[in-house]
């Protein structure tokens, strides 16, 4: 078997006399051939993340809806360059709404509101209080008045 059969490049001398193979495989190049190849190295750059406005997004639901044959919503993907998930989740943001979620802090809850309940709290802990005072006072009161009129006693002191 031969290079070109088998789909390896070989080492110039196996390429045979053609002046062409020959330059692949040993890597001189032309000027013109160099200038068209894009640039091997990964570039350094931070990847920025895609984001799809609610009509796209739309678009491409109702679009994987209208395919019935097997693989079109598969060959939908890929021209679109999407991923199954990203289709997964538009289903279920369609039932919600279709607009991204607010990313960031949460707003915070009003500052009054964590005090009212904290003096509600203090409120009802007060109340329970004073009704086992009140309690306390009945019974001291009853007391008095038994042994005010004491019939042992003869006498109110």
């Amino acid at each position: 078997m031969d290079a070109s059969t088998n789909g390896r490049v070989g080492n110039g001398a196996a390429a045979g006399a053609d002046g062409a193979k020959g330059a692949i495989a040993t890597g001189a190049q032309s000027a013109p051939a160099a200038a068209a190849r894009p640039d091997p190295e990964v570039s350094t750059g931070k990847a920025a993340r895609r984001r799809f406005t609610a009509e796209y997004k739309l678009r491409i639901v109702r679009e994987a809806e209208r395919c019935t044959s097997p693989g079109a919503i598969g060959a939908l993907l890929r021209r679109e360059g999407l991923y199954s998930s990203h289709l997964s989740n538009w289903r279920e943001q369609q039932a919600q709404s279709l607009e991204p979620k607010r990313r960031g802090r949460k707003p915070t809850a009003n500052p009054l509101a964590a005090r009212v309940a904290q003096l509600e709290r203090e409120n009802a802990r007060l109340q329970a209080k004073l009704e086992k005072a009140e309690i306390i006072i009945d019974v001291q009161k009853k007391v008095a008045a038994l042994l005010a009129t004491d019939p042992s006693n003869g006498s109110a002191s």
